[in-house]
């Protein structure tokens, strides 16, 4: 297992920013043991989002990156999105989704040995990160072909309600403004995933690119709500997902557990016992 970081500059952040990457260093392991690595071979990526007040370390940290690498044989990209909720701000340094969709895919392709097939390219993330991994795969659907989307933010609504008193987490009125633009016009725009969900559907149906949505919260999570109700829109709409709750909060234990059964739908779980992890029986 190699684990990368690295810095490279930005066209649509305007800026250097930091990227850390987790490849398999070898071909895995076999029933009967290593497998030698091909030198031809591109790897799947999972291209994954942190929270608000995090970094790309929050998901390095949490001890499910390495295991995945390695059990699904793909490669790991984590980048470092600030508190943006992955979204195209107001300013033109801070176009954030376009930094998601297009630069850090293009580069990261460029320098490593990466798929370029949309089948082999997914968006995860917690959180905001979550929020981000549903705003970009659908946005960027032509781009992504997976989405695994935990404890999603979903807080537009929050966001159009909002005064300068801060929240929970420190957020105001002119935060969000810097964030999302016009918060009178927020619902009704794209970066409302409802909307969003709505013009992706037509889209890919005219360009007859499937989709495919996994989105997850815990019973106890703050946020189930506004992810039920996603979820009920989404199937209102007949968009194509899959939708679980589970026992937990907003933590790691959570989004642990349920990033490994996003990858595992989209990889089927090796048969092969990783003698280097042991795994939580289901």
């Amino acid at each position: 297992m190699v684990t990368m970081n690295i810095t490279f500059r930005s066209p649509s952040l305007m800026r250097h920013v930091d990227l850390a990457v987790v490849l398999p260093a070898d071909g895995g392991f076999g029933p009967s043991g290593p497998i030698p690595m091909d030198p031809s071979k591109k790897f799947r990526t999972l291209y994954l989002l942190h929270g608000y007040s995090a970094c790309k370390n929050e998901w390095l940290m949490s001890g499910i990156v390495d295991e995945l690498a390695m059990m699904c044989d793909c490669a790991i990209v984590m980048v470092n999105g600030d508190n943006s909720f992955y979204v195209d701000g107001v300013s033109p340094h801070l176009r954030y989704s376009q930094f998601i969709g297009k630069d850090v895919v293009e580069f990261t392709r460029c320098l490593l040995p990466l798929s370029d097939k949309r089948e082999d390219t997914f968006i995860g993330g917690l959180s905001m990160g979550g929020y981000g991994a549903l705003y970009n795969g659908l946005k960027h659907f032509e781009t992504f072909g997976h989405v695994i989307a935990l404890s999603s933010a979903l807080i537009t609504g929050e966001a159009v309600n909002s005064t300068e008193e801060p929240n929970m987490v420190g957020a105001t009125r002119s935060y969000y403004s810097t964030v999302f633009g016009d918060l009178t016009k927020l619902q009704e725009s794209d970066k409302n995933p409802e909307v969003l969900a709505a013009q992706t559907l037509a889209a890919a149906k005219e360009k007859n690119l499937p989709l495919d949505v996994y989105i997850a919260c815990g019973y106890n999570d703050f946020l189930v709500k506004a992810n039920r109700e996603l979820h009920d829109a989404l199937d209102k709409m007949g968009f194509p997902h899959v939708y679980e709750e589970g026992p937990g909060s907003h933590d790691m234990n959570f989004w642990r557990d349920y990033l490994r059964k996003g990858m595992y739908r989209i990889i089927p779980k090796p048969e092969f016992t990783n003698p280097f992890f042991i795994e939580k029986e289901d």
